[in-house]
């Protein structure tokens, strides 16, 4: 029996607990997501099929409990369904500034630690249809665990499929029962859609899908400790406009989508991964910014810490945190977008023979076992190195429903660790790939100056890749010319 099971309690994992003791004010660890929808969406329905679905995991029931010596989970006796499943209200014309806003402000206010740690705000009236901004406690579960769980609210069609004892279906081992439940027909398609996260890097995902964790941090021991040895003496990121000492105040804006095939016809001609091309865009539009700011990027290289799953696709609705981090570089001062990708790609596959993300996963582990304040020294330690949180997770890319209505936009951000003030978020869905961006407002008080350069970058890069332009000297122009010149290529 777990402990405390007869009394509503559980003893949380250590890394859990690392991710309960990580917040303050200036960083809430929060994973903020936004769904919009074409069509409205009643807020009867939305409570219906939270209470159905979302709280098929008994998980969402319980309190996140710090008694200080130790963290435990326990249910809430007082959960009131109504309380974490708000209607609001979009002022003026209720549009995508507006909704930017109010997505601002939610990722800025705490959740209430007396309560299980989530909330669903639903805006009924949203440029026509709804939208739906969802507040996890990173605590619950990692990025890769709580996309699944959203999942697990859709359907393929209007209709939503026969019910079935979710809390059963999502816990078997056997992913091919969960995609049949959530997917049915479109079953061959999600198959694909659905790996989500870890895919740059395979090699260090594969260790665990047959040894337990312990076993594989035990044999990788030595090599764990070396990159744990080279972390600790990488070289501070330089201080620019990114890293500033943080507020409260967070602010996100996202980009108008980029066509996914696109993506893939730059990455054919490069040779490169489509997460390569992406990230190499987002570091080129954070250097625009720092151009705008008079700061001089030339030469400079920034590093962003990527979070990578460390279990096999079909644990991931076993909630809970299970992955590591990495570091990677963004060639921030490389002015030429083509130079830019190829940088990118470098330092993802030197990353893929790393045990970077183990390191991290143990760090966190034993960060669990230790009193508060020396978890906020060595966060701090290590978010030093760092100037961003990059997260990319290829989503499905057939049209979902949620209570009937059809999503159209679907994004994600998770929060920032220890002195980190930005998040870049990149996640594809029906064929279209979403960026969007969290940031302090000390060191981005616009992020959406920084978000529309994100498309300009993309333009700009298959102008290079066709020209073949490395001095970076070419502007876009007609972009669907370009392109089917590049399909040509490819």
């Amino acid at each position: 029996m777990t402990y405390g099971s007869r009394y509503g309690r559980e003893a949380m994992s250590k890394v859990d607990t690392a991710w309960l003791r990580m917040e303050k004010p200036t960083n809430l660890m929060m994973i903020t997501g936004v769904l919009m929808f074409g069509q409205r969406l009643s807020i009867t329905a939305l409570r219906q099929l939270i209470g159905e679905r979302f709280l098929a995991f008994r998980r969402f029931r319980q309190k996140a409990v710090d008694a200080g010596t130790s963290c435990h989970w326990e249910t809430d006796a007082d959960f009131d369904l109504e309380w974490h499943v708000r209607l609001t209200a979009l002022p003026g014309e209720a549009g995508t500034a507006e909704l930017q806003r109010l997505v601002s402000q939610l990722a800025s206010t705490a959740l209430d630690h007396s309560k299980p740690l989530w909330q669903f705000h639903l805006v009924e009236n949203y440029n026509g249809g709804s939208a739906l901004i969802a507040r996890v406690h990173h605590c619950y579960a990692d990025g890769i665990a709580l996309v699944q769980v959203l999942l697990s609210l859709t359907d393929v069609s209007p209709e939503p499929a026969p019910d079935e004892n979710l809390a059963d279906a999502w816990l078997k081992q056997d992913g091919d029962r969960i995609t049949r439940r959530f997917f049915y027909p479109g079953r061959r398609q999600v198959d694909q859609a659905m790996k989500l996260g870890g895919r740059v890097l395979d090699g260090s995902r594969a260790l665990y899908r047959d040894p337990g964790l312990a076993t594989v941090i035990a044999r990788e021991g030595g090599e764990i400790a070396r990159e744990l040895a080279q972390a600790l003496t990488l070289s501070d990121d330089p201080p620019t406009a990114l890293k500033r000492p943080l507020g409260v105040i967070k602010r996100c804006a996202w980009a108008e989508p980029l066509s996914l095939d696109e993506v893939k016809t730059v990455g054919r001609v490069l040779g490169c991964t489509v997460n390569d091309v992406l990230l190499a865009c987002a570091a080129g539009a954070l250097r625009d910014y720092l151009v705008e700011r008079d700061e001089d990027p030339d030469g400079l290289i920034l590093r962003a810490t990527v979070p990578v799953n460390l279990r096999p696709l079909e644990h991931a609705k076993k909630l809970g945190n299970h992955f590591g981090l990495v570091f990677l570089e963004l060639p921030v001062g490389q002015a030429n977008p083509v130079a830019r990708v190829l940088a990118v790609a470098e330092n993802m596959n030197r990353i893929k023979s790393s045990r970077q993300a183990l390191m991290t996963f143990g760090a966190l582990a034993t960060l669990g076992m230790t009193p508060t304040p020396v978890q906020r020294i060595a966060l701090d330690i290590f978010s030093r190195k760092a100037s961003a949180v990059a997260t990319n997770v290829p989503g499905p890319q057939m049209p979902l429903y949620l209570a009937g209505a059809p999503i159209t936009e679907f994004m994600f951000w998770v929060p920032q660790t220890g002195g980190i003030g930005v998040g870049l978020s990149i996640l594809s869905y029906q064929g279209r790939v979403h960026f969007g961006l969290i940031a302090d407002a000390k060191s981005i008080p616009d992020p959406g100056w920084v978000a529309r350069r994100f498309a300009r970058q993309f333009e700009t890069l298959i102008y290079a890749v066709l020209m073949e332009d490395w001095n970076g000297s070419i502007q876009p122009g007609d972009v669907q010319d370009t392109l089917r010149r590049l399909s040509a290529i490819a």
